[in-house]
């Protein structure tokens, strides 16, 4: 806590407001030898805050690699990276959850949780799809054109909503078009994978589980060879809809 305080408000590791010319989005990059730097456009509101915790999670998986590892091995994967991250947001989520009792806060906290859940366990799976399905038509010498994408995506949406929700179909099927994560193959999966083993880990962290915090630094623990971490998740996602219905009913 007290590196992740003296990068933030001492060493400049954030670039946080937006600016003329500052492009959109958020990431963590840096190189042994330099800080693990974060550029974010932040608006005083929970995403923004979830959007830091995110990178900052980042921010310190690099940093304590960088510290603990050869250089030879002070990189790591884009799965374990998302690890990281998204444990972080659970953290704060957990804490947030229980400082502040106050019902709007609490509605407002669920609200950018779930929009998180949405992009990492719906729309990254769903883009997961569409890329493998797109790879194996191209593998079999078959042609795709863009109408092709938008088609195929705009059905696996209407497979993922079903009946309860309506959408444009053109809209939704350019979704394909707005992601630059598919320009790296086979990545999308991961956010969902990451997210999975993060809130994993995070439930006896904030249980206050005895050597949890050691055990995440270290060996981490998590077996997604099984379905464990994802059904642990969706129970999350369960709780929060069942702590929703409370705060609005």
């Amino acid at each position: 806590m007290n590196i992740l305080r003296k990068g933030c408000l001492e060493q400049r590791w954030i670039d946080v407001y937006p600016n003329q010319g500052k492009r959109q989005g958020a990431f963590s990059f840096g190189w042994q030898g330099t800080y693990p730097f974060i550029m974010t456009s932040y608006h005083d509101e929970l995403e923004s805050m979830s959007t830091v915790a995110h990178e900052l999670g980042h921010s310190m998986h690099s940093y304590l690699t960088w510290k603990n590892q050869p250089f030879i091995y002070a990189d790591y994967s884009l799965f374990v990276a998302e690890v990281a991250s998204n444990f972080n947001q659970a953290m704060v989520r957990g804490y947030l959850r229980n400082a502040q009792p106050d019902p709007d806060f609490q509605i407002a906290l669920i609200e950018e949780a779930m929009n998180n859940f949405h992009r990492y366990f719906f729309i990254m799976p769903t883009l997961a799809r569409f890329e493998l399905e797109i790879h194996t038509r191209i593998e079999k010498g078959d042609g795709v054109t863009a109408d092709d994408m938008i088609t195929l995506m705009a059905d696996l949406f209407a497979e993922g909503y079903g009946d309860a929700m309506s959408y444009k179909r053109e809209q939704s099927g350019i979704t394909w078009a707005q992601f630059g994560h598919l320009f790296s193959n086979y990545y999308v999966f991961q956010y969902a994978t990451g997210i999975s083993a993060a809130h994993e880990l995070s439930a006896p962290n904030l249980a206050g589980t005895p050597g949890a915090a050691d055990n995440y630094l270290k060996i981490a623990g998590v077996d997604m060879a099984t379905p464990a971490a994802v059904e642990a998740t969706f129970k999350v996602l369960g709780d929060m809809v069942d702590r929703l219905e409370k705060l609005v009913g």
